[in-house]
């Protein structure tokens, strides 16, 4: 694979590691967070969420070494907002994905007509990052509305 910008594909698929791992973290404090009558289901949607973050993480990861590069060990940010209603945890959700699917799009803009590969990559995971935050907008919404969520 013949990429003239690799080092700032190295660094974009840190990032995604990163937000990734951060995603596992939050995920799994939410899983924890959840009370109520709905807290079944839901824990267990948090979970496979926190399960699909570490996959992505290792994806990335092993993209990294593909390249030559060193995975990094840090995780994105963490922000603990103490609030834990399902609809404040739904939103922060929202705004997480929202950001690493942002770092896929940059992803797939440094690789694109470059790396076969790593261009079905960046689109894949986008693809998979889109559907996550259309779940998480329809969740978001009241029963029966049909108005996409505006964060």
């Amino acid at each position: 694979m013949k990429l003239d910008n690799k080092s700032d594909v190295i660094d974009v698929l840190n990032e995604i590691m990163e937000m990734e791992l951060a995603g596992v973290v939050r995920y799994t404090h939410y899983s924890l967070m959840v009370f109520g009558y709905n807290r079944i289901p839901i824990v267990s949607w948090l979970k496979d969420n926190a399960t699909e973050g570490l996959d992505h993480a290792q994806k990335a990861g092993e993209f990294v070494t593909m390249l030559g590069g060193h995975p990094s060990l840090k995780i994105g940010t963490l922000l603990e907002t103490e609030q834990h209603d399902i609809g404040d945890i739904l939103r922060e959700s929202y705004h997480h994905e929202k950001l690493t699917g942002l770092c896929y799009y940059k992803l797939l803009e440094l690789v694109e007509g470059k790396s076969v590969v790593m261009e079905e990559y960046a689109r894949e995971m986008i693809y998979l990052e889109e559907q996550h935050l259309d779940e998480v907008d329809k969740m978001l919404r009241a029963p029966g509305d049909t108005t996409p969520f505006k964060e």
